[in-house]
């Protein structure tokens, strides 16, 4: 390809040179993630973990011409699902993952590129996806958006910061993830404010809100249901004969430990974590993923549409209904919820709204922007960590 002399390559110039390459970094890694179940569902059986990834695995060969297999390298990234499993679960599943790229597939995989990101990169790659997709990078740091990002096991939130606050940033003890990431996108500096929640994923979360009631009945299960839920290699009971929207609030915040962590920096979010200063980054806040999913279900957003205006006291007013359904009825009441998850809405609905008030400090009427994909030219694309990952594989080529 030729390019013209004196002019810096732009990371959609590098896109598209590096494209095959690019198909086997994101597509693989964007399947996997949404694969259900998830690799950490494999805590006992790390070869079946591998074994669950070959349909995955097989798709992204096909996307790459047959000679330059050997030369294109695959990369596959766990997130906090395998982050909290125990002892040498995690690394198990890992090995087996980089046997079966090394021995049944033709791609190029480096022994480090079967890795668990950490919170610090999951969330940072997603912002990069949002703001490339919106067309933002390269622009000031002010006119990009701030994302928040429920998965399963953990939650992000990630937003662009001045210089200064990021000098302001507070040292963090050995061991653990910086407040602040610097990236380099499409010729300007930024400075990343993130911070990743281990175990304040939604899935995690239902966990801790169960482990708050023992054996006793919990306020936020649908009413009359009565079993148990699964999550990390351990069952925690999950029965209710009436949830209550108050005293699932109190369960929820007593989850997040709002008023028993002390905050030793200037404004902190929850659990004393710093909460980056505020700012411009910050004002617009797109939040994805199980955010989208729950509102699309209990029907204030369109899952037909990529994005949603909402504002977070939308999810009070649907935890209310939620909270007061019985379960018997919650199949015809909510038809787009999962049997799985139903006995779980009204927990649901509870948590992402303490998440996002209590949690976060966001204001229950500022409005918010749920997203599910964000158009692109003429496409519709996964608003998901995946792209950013593979854009900033492309960025430091």
């Amino acid at each position: 390809m030729l390019k013209r002399p004196n002019r810096q390559e732009s990371i959609s110039d590098k896109i598209y040179r590096f494209r095959g390459t690019l198909l086997v970094v994101s597509i693989p890694i964007l399947l996997i993630t949404f694969i259900n179940p998830g690799l950490s569902a494999y805590a006992q059986n790390p070869q079946k973990a591998a074994e669950s990834l070959v349909s995955l695995l097989e798709k992204a060969e096909n996307v790459v011409p047959r000679e330059l297999r050997s030369k294109t390298p695959v990369r596959v990234g766990a997130t906090a699902g395998l982050r909290a499993l125990e002892g040498d679960a995690s690394e198990k599943i890992l090995q087996a993952v980089r046997d079966l790229l090394k021995h049944r597939s033709p791609l190029k995989s480096d022994a480090d590129a079967v890795t668990v990101l950490d919170g610090t990169q999951e969330g940072a790659y997603q912002w990069v996806t949002i703001n490339y997709l919106l067309g933002n990078l390269g622009k000031d740091y002010s006119k990009t958006v701030g994302v928040v990002d429920l998965g399963g096991g953990s939650v992000q939130m990630a937003y662009a910061i001045s210089e200064s606050d990021a000098a302001m940033a507070p040292q963090v003890k050995d061991g653990e993830d910086p407040y602040v990431k610097e990236m380099f996108l499409r010729g300007r500096k930024y400075y990343l404010y993130v911070h990743s929640y281990l175990r304040y994923g939604l899935l995690a979360a239902r966990a801790e809100i169960l482990k708050a009631s023992g054996d006793a009945e919990n306020p936020c299960i649908l009413s009359g249901y009565d079993g148990s839920y699964n999550y990390g290699g351990k069952s925690f009971k999950a029965s209710s004969s009436g949830a209550s929207l108050d005293d699932c609030k109190s369960v929820a915040l007593k989850a997040l430990k709002v008023n028993e962590s002390t905050c030793t920096h200037m404004k902190c979010t929850f659990g004393g974590i710093w909460n980056g200063g505020g700012g411009d980054g910050q004002k617009n806040l797109f939040v994805a993923s199980f955010f989208f999913d729950r509102a699309a279900e209990a029907g204030f957003a369109n899952p037909n549409s990529p994005v949603a205006i909402v504002r977070p006291a939308d999810f009070e007013d649907a935890a209310k209904q939620a909270c007061q359904t019985k379960f018997e009825n919650g199949k015809s009441t909510y038809p787009q919820v999962e049997e799985g998850n139903l006995p779980y809405l009204c927990m649901d609905l509870v948590y992402q709204y303490t998440l996002l008030v209590d949690g976060f400090g966001i204001l229950p009427w500022q409005e918010i922007t749920l997203v599910k994909k964000v158009k692109y030219e003429d496409a519709l694309v996964e608003a998901a960590w995946p792209l950013g990952s593979a854009i900033e594989a492309v960025s430091s080529t």
